[in-house]
């Protein structure tokens, strides 16, 4: 189905229509060893990529899309392109009816509006409670990606609509599973951050008044990567299982057998 992927890091492309993409090799992980170049990949969503966009990520070998959006992000943003001889998994990680007034609140609501709800750390409160909800309640579906990449669906791409948080979440997890320490995780996530990678906010009001600095600063926890969410997921996984080996192994069932086909597919040799 695939085509061998490019060992060597390739330069990061400038892509006109997927924000946040980046291969994720190169992390120092287990044993000495690092992650492959040309193994995993992560991105905001495809569903404007351009035709060049399109013909670059043909290019790279991919077996499996993950795509961690829900049907009203989809209905949102649009599908994915389709890559031929790409296989598109879609696993929502948060539920569309979770929310949806709110969203809707983010893109229509006024000044007055966007205060009720995010001023005064609520917009950043928001963002946590999410963290540690995916890591306490889709245990099940990243046991899923877990034991799918073991098996055969690596070259892997995972993307959600900005790149950072599900998706952001989902890389995390694979790299613990890779044993990449926790710094190397949150030295990759701010990444995020870097202006050429964030996501375009969408609101229906685009004046000066519906995009002033005060609505992008209340709307700024929302569209940032911030270690407080990162590390809130760690600390739920401490307080949840006790220790990254635990959680691995009684919360998303991956037995030593699993991990060890995950670090012969994404790992260097070494």
């Amino acid at each position: 189905m695939t085509q061998q992927p490019p060992q060597a890091p390739p330069t990061e492309p400038e892509l006109t229509g997927v924000r946040n993409f980046r291969d994720v090799g190169g992390l120092p992980a287990a044993d000495g060893r690092r992650v492959r170049h040309g193994r995993l990949y992560r991105s905001g969503h495809l569903a404007h990529a351009t035709g060049e966009d399109a013909a670059f990520l043909a290019s790279l070998g991919l077996h499996t899309i993950f795509d961690f959006r829900n049907a009203a992000d989809q209905r949102l943003e649009g599908p994915d392109v389709e890559l031929p001889g790409v296989r598109n998994v879609n696993i929502p990680l948060s539920d569309p009816a979770d929310g949806a007034e709110f969203w809707t609140m983010i893109r229509d609501g006024d000044l007055d509006q966007l205060r009720s709800i995010l001023a005064d750390g609520k917009g950043a409160a928001r963002m946590t409670a999410s963290y540690r909800e995916i890591i306490t309640q889709r245990t099940g579906e990243h046991s899923r990606v877990l034991h799918a990449l073991a098996e055969d669906s690596v070259p892997v791409l995972m993307h959600c609509a900005a790149g950072k948080d599900r998706a952001g979440l989902s890389v995390a997890v694979t790299l613990l599973a890779l044993g990449v320490g926790r710094d190397a995780i949150e030295e990759d996530y701010l990444k995020s951050n870097d202006p050429h990678r964030r996501y375009k906010v969408r609101r229906s009001d685009t004046s000066p008044a519906g995009m002033s600095a005060e609505v992008l600063e209340l709307l700024s926890p929302l569209f940032e990567a911030r270690l407080d969410y990162l590390d809130a997921a760690f600390a739920t996984i401490d307080e949840t299982w006790g220790s990254t080996e635990r959680y691995l192994t009684e919360g998303l069932r991956i037995s030593p057998e699993t991990r060890e086909r995950l670090r012969e597919r994404l790992l260097d040799e070494g």
